[in-house]
């Protein structure tokens, strides 16, 4: 979501469940190599995780709903494989659009803070760090 060029400012939607699960672009992402790949594992490691990780990912957002998000099916002679759900691909388009949304609604706001921030390289320089008053016991 937003501008992909890493200067720019950029919104980032993550919603959060009542029972701390979370949902937002990791997962999303996930969603996305999955539908590509047809694989958890092939989409972990396109993600630079373990399928272990990936796995687990997939199996929070299937208890997340009443719907699966995702289908797997273990390896055998037919080898294993997952696909995203019709549920699953409706959860990743509407997901895409609120995160648009979100986008076009504060983006007046993006670009005044983007024009109001500092323009250094990094958010502090050792040297600002090493000014900051510190607390002593």
């Amino acid at each position: 979501m937003g501008p992909s060029s890493s200067k720019n400012l950029k919104t980032v939607l993550r919603i959060d469940f009542p029972d701390n699960e979370k949902i937002g672009r990791g997962k999303m992402q996930l969603l996305e190599h999955i539908r590509e790949t047809g694989s958890i594992s092939a989409a972990g490691r396109a993600m630079d995780m373990s399928y272990r990780r990936a796995w687990l990912l997939v199996s929070a957002m299937n208890a997340m709903f009443s719907q699966p998000v995702v289908d797997s099916q273990r390896g055998g002679k037919q080898g294993g494989g997952a696909a995203v759900t019709e549920f699953g691909e409706k959860l990743l388009s509407r997901f895409r659009t609120m995160e648009e949304k979100i986008e076009t609604a504060v983006a007046s706001d993006i670009a005044w803070l983007d024009a109001n921030r500092s323009k250094s390289t990094s958010s502090a320089s050792e040297a600002d760090i090493s000014k900051a008053p510190t607390r002593r016991s």
